[in-house]
């Protein structure tokens, strides 16, 4: 039986791994930092797991020996299979509270430390380095600067008056008077 898999030594096993390992806690102590579901441990396993999935695909369709067959078995689908199954997870992540949704970037981050594991148990350590960069660069680097760029918020306000108390109009005008432009008013008598 063969403890290892066809083509990785034990250093290539372990180098890959250490690497997955390095990129989920780098990503995970950003995301730990900020309190969020997905923090440091998670983003390790997703990134090492992706990983030992990338590894085991390629060992597998490099270790199926065809007779009179020219066709391979195709490493990328156990990768498609295993980013389907993070987009599914992260969709859970996602959370909506009325008008604000929250945990798109936390599910993004799974996505992505999926696709850094993969990378790096393919071998592709310098694609998985840039990838790296930028996915620091996105959660470190860029918050301060969103919070510089003007954006709309929405909301929506209920209002309880006395038929008597305010027209129409001038509740209008009073809100506007606050700095809040009016998009929609619907009134129930």
């Amino acid at each position: 039986m063969n403890l290892l898999l066809p083509g990785l030594s034990y250093q290539d096993v372990g180098l890959r791994i250490l690497a997955a390992l390095l990129a989920g806690i780098l990503v995970g102590v950003e995301r730990e930092s900020h309190g969020r579901a997905a923090g440091l441990r998670t983003t390790i396993l997703v990134c090492v797991a992706a990983c030992l999935a990338m590894m085991l695909s390629a060992a597998l369709s490099a270790s199926i020996d065809l007779p009179n067959i020219t066709a391979r078995p195709d490493p990328a689908r156990l990768a498609a299979g295993v980013l389907s199954g993070m987009g599914f997870l992260g969709a859970g992540a996602i959370l909506r509270n009325g008008n604000r949704v929250q945990g798109l970037t936390t599910a993004a981050t799974m996505w992505f430390v999926t696709m850094l594991g993969l990378a790096i148990g393919a071998g592709y350590f310098v694609l998985a380095g840039v990838g790296m960069l930028v996915a620091l660069l996105v959660l470190i680097v860029l918050p301060p600067i969103e919070r510089l760029v003007k954006n709309d918020w929405y909301a929506t306000v209920s209002i309880q008056l006395r038929m008597d108390a305010i027209s129409e109009d001038d509740l209008h005008t009073m809100l506007e008077s606050q700095g809040v432009r009016v998009k929609n008013l619907d009134l129930h008598y």
